[in-house]
């Protein structure tokens, strides 16, 4: 699976990057077809302390998954989205099975 990361408005330092690969790449124990996965952390220029955004867009045969969480530190992002992902998937996977018992 591929791993794309974007960051808008700031410059991501590499361990950030890394740290988001690293998450995004534990999704594939969840679901074997996923096609590549795009993370974009975004900063948002407000005066709230969660202004930092983490939005990861996971493409799978016939549908693609996105999650979107604003929290106050990237790597709170990542794995609370990681975390929502990992049961979308679960989901997914449960409602493929099904339909091709039946």
């Amino acid at each position: 699976m591929k791993v794309f990361t974007q960051s808008v408005n700031f410059n991501a330092d590499s361990q950030l990057i890394k740290f988001a690969e690293t998450k995004v790449l534990t999704l594939s124990k969840f679901h074997d077809k996923i096609v590549d996965a795009e993370v974009f952390l975004k900063v948002q220029n407000t005066s709230d302390k969660e202004n930092k955004i983490t939005e990861i867009k996971i493409n799978i045969p016939g549908s693609e998954l996105i999650v979107k969480r604003e929290t106050k530190t990237f790597e709170e992002g990542i794995n609370a989205a990681v975390d929502n992902l990992k049961r979308q998937l679960k989901r997914s996977k449960e409602k493929l099975r099904n339909s091709m018992i039946s």
